[in-house]
């Protein structure tokens, strides 16, 4: 059984992690030099265990800039196959990181081909995903329903989201 939950809980346990030798490896660093930088909370290897088929990347202090492409089904683009074309041509192309920004339908299978086919971090906007599974108006909406949906995306293998708050 592993002995951490997240990778910065690996690294201030010392525990040098395979993804984590994977980052440094891409990054031309050594694992001596990465670990304390994840540990300290300057570096964060988004990789959730879910993902099943993620090459890791590191975000932060020191790395080289990531390439995060926008994407996701919507009431224009309600095709997962072509949306899926477009994210595989997007990873294709060198990008590392892709925020799913669907905003219609049966949002759940498609965010779940992305964490089981696409190699890239898979980031999410859990407000928005907010309203369309609880098919409510965002002003109807609890923090509850809104944390509930937050740990849906993580269950699902989402590797980062970015909140909206106000």
């Amino acid at each position: 059984m592993r002995e951490y939950a997240t990778q910065m809980e690996a690294a201030r346990k010392g525990i040098v992690t395979e993804e984590l030798k994977k980052v440094a490896g891409k990054e031309r660093m050594t694992t001596a030099e990465l670990l304390p930088l994840v540990a300290e909370g300057k570096v964060v290897i988004c990789a959730n265990r879910k993902h099943t088929c993620i090459e890791p990347e590191g975000v932060g202090s020191m790395l080289r800039t990531k390439i995060n492409v926008n994407l996701g089904v919507s009431r224009d683009c309600k095709d997962y196959e072509i949306e899926m074309r477009k994210v595989m041509e997007a990873v294709n192309l060198g990008a590392h990181a892709i925020m799913d920004l669907s905003s219609h339908g049966d949002t759940i299978p498609f965010r779940r081909k992305l964490t089981s086919e696409c190699p890239a971090m898979i980031g999410t906007v859990p407000v928005y995903d907010s309203v369309i599974h609880y098919q409510r108006d965002l002003a109807t909406l609890t923090a509850r329903d809104f944390i509930d949906v937050v740990r849906l995306h993580a269950e699902d293998g989402v590797d980062f989201v970015t909140l909206h708050c106000g």
